[in-house]
């Protein structure tokens, strides 16, 4: 079990520190490390660990750690890096209410990264998201206000 949770350490800090975009790249990494394992032991390690795959800033697709209850201004490692600068990079293009929802569009495949982060900062106004390739719906809570919904979203999406 020492090494399991040796190996668990290193998955993290590895992907705490950088964009790691394939099992490939991380098997690689683990075995600079001296950790010699296979992709289905990779895989087993990294759904354990709720790692998720989303597209970060560059575009470019990467694992990042998930943490249950811990808002992402809090995260000491800045594993997941806020959705800010440079101007535009969220991919955000509008956003539309309807009663308790409201719909984002975006660029192409920003969608996931920003309902991850909208999900993670766990605004009481947002009960939570479904996101697809360019869309991000939102479920309102009933007491929040459109006005109170955009200034909670403005600390992520600088633009909305």
């Amino acid at each position: 079990m020492k090494i399991k949770n040796s190996r668990l350490d290193a998955i993290r800090l590895i992907l705490s520190t950088q964009e790691i975009g394939s099992q490939e790249e991380l098997l690689a990494e683990l075995a600079k490390e001296g950790f010699k394992l296979t992709q289905a032991t990779l895989s087993r390690d990294l759904h354990q660990l709720r790692v998720v795959k989303t597209v970060g800033l560059q575009g470019r697709y990467r694992y990042v750690l998930t943490r249950p209850h811990q808002h992402r201004h809090e995260d000491a490692d800045n594993s997941v890096r806020p959705v800010t600068q440079p101007q535009d990079a969220n991919g955000y293009l509008s956003i539309k209410f309807s009663g308790n929802i409201a719909v984002i569009h975006t660029k192409p495949s920003y969608a996931s990264t920003l309902a991850y982060h909208i999900d993670n900062y766990d605004f009481p106004e947002i009960i939570g998201t479904i996101a697809g390739d360019d869309t991000v719906m939102l479920i309102i809570a009933e007491e929040a206000t459109k006005g109170a919904v955009l200034r909670a979203l403005r600390s992520i999406i600088p633009n909305i």
